[in-house]
C-alpha cells in the first residue's frame, strides 16, 4: 500500500494516477474540506486528516509500505508565513515521527530547488549545493530547506528516505491553478498585461512524477535528486505560447527594477481582490537569478529523461483550453 499526501495537488493527482496505472494500491491523506475533483473516479482509499496533526498522520500510515510526502503550502508571495511553516516543517516532523512507529519501508519526500543555498547569479545548481535555510530567500524556500534537513537527519538515524527537488512545474491536469498554470491561463484569457525579463528551469509535471517514482524505487537512501527540465527565457516562453494558442499575449517584458517595483503593487492588489498576484517580488527575484539546474545525477542513476518544454507547453495549453472551454482561433 502506498500513501500519497498532497494528493489533490498538481503533482499529487498525476502521481496517484500513475501509481494506479502501475497496479499499486493507493491511500490518500486529504483535508476535511479538500476538493476531491482531481481524483474523481479513481479507486483510492481516502483518509481525512491533516499533516499538522500527528494522530492523523499516524492513522494514515496504517498498513502502508511506501509514503510519497507531497503535502506543502507553496507561497511565492510571502503571505501565510505561519501556515507555510506549520505544513511544510511541522507536517514533515509529524510524518517522520509517525514513520518511526510504523511499518513503512521507504519515504519519498518532495522538496524543491528553492531549498538549496543560493549561489551567485548565473551559477550551476546540482546536488552538491547544500540545503541551508539561512542562505535561502523567502519563507517557502526556508521552510523546504529546514524540512529537507530534518529528512536527511532521519536517514542518518536509520530511516530509509530519499529526496527529490523539482524546478518550476508546468503541465496538464492543473485543476487547482499552480503558479505557472495561473500565468498561462491569464495569457489565454488576455489578462496577462506584461511579462518579466529573465529565465528559469521548467519541468513537465509528468516527468516530475516519473522521476519521483524512479527515485523511490531506485534512488539511494539519504540521497537528493534534482528533477529539472529545461532552462528557458521568459521571452521565448511568451513567443511559444503565442504560436501555440494564436493569442496575442504580452509583448512587453519588464526589466528587474521596474518589475520589482510593480510586483509590490501587484501584491497589494491581490490582497484587496483576494486573488493570486500576477507576479511577486520573489518571482521577480527568482527569474533574474539565471540559474542552471542539473539533473545529471538522476539521469545517470535511474534514467531520468524529461521531455522538451515546447511539448509541455502544447499539452498544457490544450488541456486548459479543453477543461475551461477557452476558444482558440486556428491558424489560417
Amino acid at each position: 500500500m502506498v500513501l500519497v499526501t498532497g494528493a489533490t495537488g498538481h503533482v499529487g493527482n498525476v502521481l496517484v494516477k500513475s501509481l494506479l496505472q502501475r497496479g499499486e494500491k493507493v491511500k490518500v491523506l486529504v483535508l476535511p474540506n479538500d476538493d476531491m475533483s482531481p481524483l474523481q473516479g479513481l479507486n483510492v482509499e481516502k483518509v481525512v486528516g491533516d499533516v499538522r496533526i500527528f494522530e492523523d498522520v499516524k492513522r494514515a500510515l496504517e498498513g502502508v509500505d511506501v509514503v510519497y510526502h507531497l503535502a506543502a503550502i507553496i507561497s511565492i508571495g510571502g503571505c501565510k508565513k505561519k501556515l507555510v511553516w506549520d505544513v511544510n516543517v511541522n507536517g514533515v516532523e509529524n510524518l517522520l515521527k509517525a514513520v518511526r512507529h510504523s511499518k513503512v519501508k521507504r519515504v519519498l519526500y518532495m522538496s524543491s530547488v528553492h531549498a538549496f543555498a543560493e549561489l551567485k547569479k548565473g551559477s550551476l545548481i546540482n546536488e552538491d549545493v547544500p540545503f541551508d535555510p539561512n542562505e535561502t530567500t523567502g519563507v517557502y524556500g526556508k521552510s523546504k530547506a529546514t524540512a529537507a534537513l530534518k529528512v536527511l537527519n532521519a536517514t542518518k538515524n536509520g530511516m530509509d528516505a530519499v529526496i527529490v527537488c523539482p524546478t518550476g512545474i508546468i503541465g496538464p491536469y492543473d485543476y487547482k491553478h499552480s503558479e505557472m498554470g495561473t500565468m498561462i491561463l491569464r495569457f489565454l484569457y488576455g489578462k496577462l498585461p506584461v511579462g518579466i525579463e529573465g529565465s528559469f528551469d521548467f519541468v513537465d509535471v509528468r516527468d516530475v512524477v516519473n522521476g519521483a517514482i524512479m527515485a523511490c524505487e531506485k534512488g539511494q537512501k539519504g540521497e537528493v535528486y534534482i528533477l529539472s527540465g529545461e532552462r528557458v527565457e521568459m521571452k521565448w516562453m511568451m513567443d511559444e505560447l503565442r504560436k501555440i494558442s494564436h493569442k496575442e499575449g504580452p509583448r512587453r517584458l519588464l526589466k528587474k527594477g521596474t518589475a520589482k517595483f510593480l510586483a509590490h503593487i501587484s501584491m497589494m492588489n491581490s490582497m484587496l481582490k483576494n486573488e493570486k498576484a500576477i507576479f511577486t517580488p520573489y518571482s521577480v527575484y527568482t527569474l533574474t537569478r539565471d540559474y542552471t539546474f542539473s539533473h545529471e545525477k538522476a539521469t545517470q542513476e535511474f534514467g531520468y529523461s524529461p521531455r522538451s518544454i515546447s511539448k509541455t507547453l502544447k499539452d498544457t495549453v490544450n488541456w486548459l483550453v479543453k477543461y475551461y472551454g477557452i476558444e482558440i482561433l486556428k491558424a489560417s
